[in-house]
C-alpha cells in the first residue's frame, strides 16, 4: 500500500518497553495459532530437550506448542505464560484434553518475568520478540530465569522475507500495510533476521542461528492460509489498528482481503514464510 502513504515506515530508533500485540486473538488468529506444534514450530529445539527438564514457554497463546513440550518432558514441568489472560483458558483446556499434568499457565510480561533467577532449564518463545517493544531487554529477562548451561530458544518470522507466487499487487499491499501497522504498534515485523543481533546485544555468546520455513502450496493449504489472512484483514484487532491508525481504509482492507482469496484459488499458488531461529546456551 505504498500508494496510500506510509507511517512508521522505518523501525524506531529507541525501542519502547511495551508494544501493542498487532494480531489480537480473533478466531482467524487462533485458527493459525492452534495449528502450531512443537514439530512444525520448534524442531530446532527438540534435540536438546531431556525428559527431566523444567521449561518456560513464553507467549504460549492457546497452548498447542506448550502441550507438545510437556509431553516431551514427562519427568519435568512446563509453564506456559502469555500477556493475554483470556487465551490461557484455551491453553488450559488444550492441556487437559491431552491428559497432561506436568503443565501450568500464568499471565506474564516477558520484559519483567515473575520468576527467580536460574529457574528453568529451557526458556522458549515462538513468534514473540517481533511483538515486544524491547526485544533485547526481553532476552535478558529470558537469560536471567534460565539456569546456567540452560537453553534460550527463540523463533520469529521475517515478513520482508516472505515470498509467494504468482505475483500479486494486492499481496504486495498486504505486506506493506502489515509492516507499517506492526511498527506503529511498537514491534518489529522483520524480527527473524535480527534475532542473532539481539542475542549478542543481550550478552549471549553461545548462539546457534538457523532458519526454518512454512510452505503453503496444496489446495487445502492455500485455502487455509489465504482464508485466515482474508478474515484477519477484515475482522481482527489488526484490521482495527490498520483503520484507526490511518494506515488503510475499510475499502482498502476489503481489496487486500479479496486479493488473498484470489491467490488462494490459484492452482499454481505457493507461499513461503521464513523464520529466524536462535538456540542459545547460557554460560555456566
Amino acid at each position: 500500500m505504498r500508494a496510500y502513504g506510509s507511517v512508521m515506515s522505518r523501525p524506531q530508533e529507541k525501542p519502547q518497553e511495551t508494544a501493542v500485540y498487532t494480531h489480537g486473538h480473533h478466531e482467524s488468529v487462533l485458527r493459525s495459532h492452534t495449528w502450531r506444534t512443537a514439530a512444525n514450530s520448534a524442531a530446532y529445539l527438540l534435540g536438546s530437550l531431556k525428559p527431566h527438564m523444567k521449561v518456560l514457554d513464553i507467549g504460549c497463546g492457546p497452548g498447542t506448542i506448550t502441550a507438545d513440550l510437556a509431553a516431551l518432558v514427562p519427568d519435568g514441568h512446563v509453564t506456559g505464560v502469555d500477556q493475554a489472560a483470556g487465551v490461557l483458558e484455551q491453553a488450559r483446556a488444550t492441556a487437559a484434553e491431552r491428559g497432561l499434568t506436568n503443565v501450568d499457565f500464568a499471565v506474564a510480561d516477558v520484559h519483567a518475568l515473575d520468576f527467580p533467577d536460574d529457574t528453568f532449564c529451557v526458556v522458549h518463545a515462538h513468534q514473540v520478540l517481533q511483538h515486544v517493544g524491547d526485544p533485547v531487554r526481553a532476552l535478558r529477562e529470558m537469560v536471567r530465569v534460565t539456569r546456567p548451561t540452560g537453553y534460550i530458544a527463540v523463533r520469529d518470522s521475517d515478513y520482508a522475507a516472505m515470498t509467494w507466487y504468482p505475483a500479486s499487487a494486492g499481496l504486495d499491499d498486504w505486506l506493506d500495510l502489515y509492516r507499517r501497522v506492526a511498527r506503529a504498534n511498537g514491534g518489529e515485523p522483520d524480527a527473524g533476521r535480527r534475532l542473532k543481533s539481539w542475542a549478542l546485544a543481550a550478552g549471549l555468546t553461545d548462539i546457534t542461528a538457523t532458519s526454518g520455513t512454512w510452505t503453503y502450496s496444496t489446495a487445502e493449504e492455500r485455502e487455509w492460509w489465504s482464508g485466515l489472512w482474508a478474515d484477519r484483514t477484515l475482522a481482527s484487532a489488526y484490521a482495527e489498528r490498520a483503520t484507526e491508525g490511518g494506515h488503510a481504509t475499510a475499502e482498502q482492507l476489503r481489496a487486500v482481503s479479496d486479493s488473498w482469496r484470489k491467490w488462494g484459488e490459484r492452482e499454481d499458488g505457493w507461499f513461503c514464510v521464513l523464520h529466524g531461529e536462535i538456540l542459545c546456551r547460557k554460560s555456566a
